[in-house]
């Protein structure tokens, strides 16, 4: 029997963290029942039905392996959770392409008391996917974003095909370490066209991450990105930097026009799901990538992803 979307939808609308589990194998599963029950919880969670924008903060966590963004996690999560905020944390790892299984276990390296009822981590294989995410992270963020306070995703690598946690995040912070050659990568690659937040690690190694800070920060403004905060942290016992973090995250969130920002998000990521589903000749037969926007420009704002992508998809010549 096919769980019922509409009573999920109903708990995480009252803030019922325990639905967050069965929330996310409704998501994650591929069954014709299931994707149903999926169409009708995201439609109990659409800012229609709640009068706006689910409350919490979806943040997206991207940098290159290694980086260190699971130990910056596990310190963010400890200070979050100080502060009395409840905490979802979907990490996407790395597939194998043979057994289509995670490689990585992030959830296993983010530091957390199995016994903390306000914290979810889950571990998600991102499968064939380029951006760096599963195809559920994106409903899935948003859903849990009515329940929880903080919504992280955390996402695989960074690289020029590794930006579609752009279209799911209300902040985007990128991860670099220092000494390690990710900033000539960083440099390359043009994830410095996305985040709203920079982040050095290993900043107990004072000299070292100081000169990372001023390369990235030159590479920012060289962009014309000048007021993109970069912070430099340390994960390791006592802590640095983690409060300033928090504090930038926050004023970040502050500052933005979320109904905007997560109405471009939801027509990016019907779009997104289109060209995965149907291909580019999917795309062409619809008029083309323009086309196909300027479609999704015409329909109501508070529509979400499966009501997006059945638009695209009756468009079909």
């Amino acid at each position: 029997m096919s769980t019922d979307g509409a009573a999920l939808g109903a708990r995480l609308r009252e803030r019922d963290l325990s639905a967050a589990p069965a929330t996310l194998n409704l998501l994650e599963s591929s069954a014709a029942a299931d994707r149903e029950q999926s169409a009708r919880l995201l439609g109990e969670l659409s800012p229609a039905a709640l009068g706006g924008e689910a409350p919490g903060h979806v943040i997206g966590v991207t940098g290159p392996p290694g980086a260190g963004k699971s130990t910056l996690l596990s310190a963010l999560l400890r200070e979050w959770r100080a502060q009395g905020r409840s905490v979802a944390i979907l990490a996407i790892d790395p597939s194998s392409r043979q057994s289509g299984g995670s490689l990585l276990g992030d959830r296993a390296r983010i530091e957390f008391d199995p016994a903390d009822r306000g914290v979810l981590i889950r571990s998600t294989a991102a499968g064939e996917r380029l951006g760096g995410l599963a195809s559920a992270t994106r409903a899935a963020a948003h859903a849990l974003a009515t329940a929880f306070d903080v919504v992280v995703v955390e996402t695989v690598g960074v690289g020029q095909g590794e930006t579609e946690i752009a279209d799911v995040a209300d902040t985007v912070v990128v991860v670099v370490q220092p000494g390690s050659g990710d900033v000539l990568q960083f440099l390359k690659s043009g994830i410095t066209e996305i985040p709203d937040v920079l982040v050095v690690t290993k900043a107990d190694l004072p000299a070292i991450a100081m000169r990372t800070m001023r390369d990235v920060s030159a590479a920012v403004r060289s962009l014309g990105s000048s007021s993109t905060p970069v912070l430099a942290v340390s994960s390791l016992s006592p802590t640095r930097g983690i409060g300033e973090l928090i504090d930038a995250l926050a004023e970040h969130h502050a500052g933005l026009d979320i109904p905007a920002r997560r109405l471009r998000a939801r027509r990016a990521g019907a779009l997104t799901e289109f060209v995965a589903e149907h291909g580019e000749r999917g795309l062409r037969s619809v008029g083309g990538r323009r086309a196909a926007e300027a479609l999704l420009d015409r329909q109501q704002p508070d529509l979400e992803g499966p009501a997006l992508l059945a638009v695209l998809e009756r468009a079909i010549g």
